[in-house]
């Protein structure tokens, strides 16, 4: 089965990946092609796409939507640094859809967060304190990013909160992107550590996750649902 997917933020980073990755892949086409405006006048016919893949900005995200209605398609959304209200949005398009909300769609990072709150379900009635620790490139605008965010969440549901001074943003040089946990406990450290070396993981990770969500129910989904 071939996933059909209008691709949001064709011309960025990621989107350029994603095309790419995308003609090696028998099991993914990339049907329609969108800047992060993501203007589309004709709108596709309902049925033409199955899945609409974003990355792109907060008006994206939006257009995004609106295609991803039109169509009846999934959604997947890699956009981060969302505002509340279209997050909002987005919970209540998944009672109609299938939308799946991945700051990061790295599998690692999906362990990662599986890992930390593990940890934190082990070590927290230890008297361990913990902090997270972010890099990327310069030109990235959120801070702290998606990705620690989610961390700090798989922190929290295992018992240890992250208060907001403990996540340390770091912008700088062309960093793809760095996230790192630190547990500190009486007399011994533990650091858990993602590092990303090409956007070619999460161009891949993206395009697993669009055929995985492909055809499924409305509902909210995330990254970590992928690892079974």
């Amino acid at each position: 089965m071939t996933t059909r997917i209008a691709l949001i933020g064709a011309t960025g980073r990621m989107g350029m990946r994603i095309d790419a990755l995308a003609h090696a892949d028998a099991e993914a086409t990339i049907a329609l092609r969108l800047g992060r405006s993501a203007v589309c006048a004709p709108a596709p016919e309902p049925g033409a796409i199955d899945v609409v893949v974003d990355f792109s900005s907060e008006s994206g995200t939006r257009a995004a939507m609106q295609l991803a209605q039109g169509t009846g398609a999934a959604l997947l959304v890699g956009t981060t640094g969302l505002s509340a209200e279209i997050l909002q949005e987005l919970t209540s398009l998944a009672r109609r859809q299938a939308v799946l909300i991945a700051p990061n769609t790295s599998l690692g990072v999906a362990v990662t967060r599986k890992l930390a709150r593990l940890a934190a379900e082990l070590l927290g009635p230890a008297g361990w304190s913990v902090d997270i620790v972010e890099s990327h490139h310069d030109r990235k605008k959120d801070a702290p990013s998606g990705t620690a965010l989610a961390l700090a969440g798989a922190l929290d549901a295992g018992g240890m909160a992250v208060p907001g001074d403990r996540i340390h943003a770091i912008r700088a040089g062309d960093t793809i992107g760095e996230h790192e946990i630190r547990f500190a406990g009486p007399s011994e450290r533990i650091h858990l550590m993602h590092q990303a070396v090409s956007r070619d993981l999460f161009a891949a990770g993206a395009l697993r996750a669009a055929k995985w969500l492909h055809g499924r129910p409305a509902g909210s989904y995330t990254m970590d649902e992928l690892l079974g």
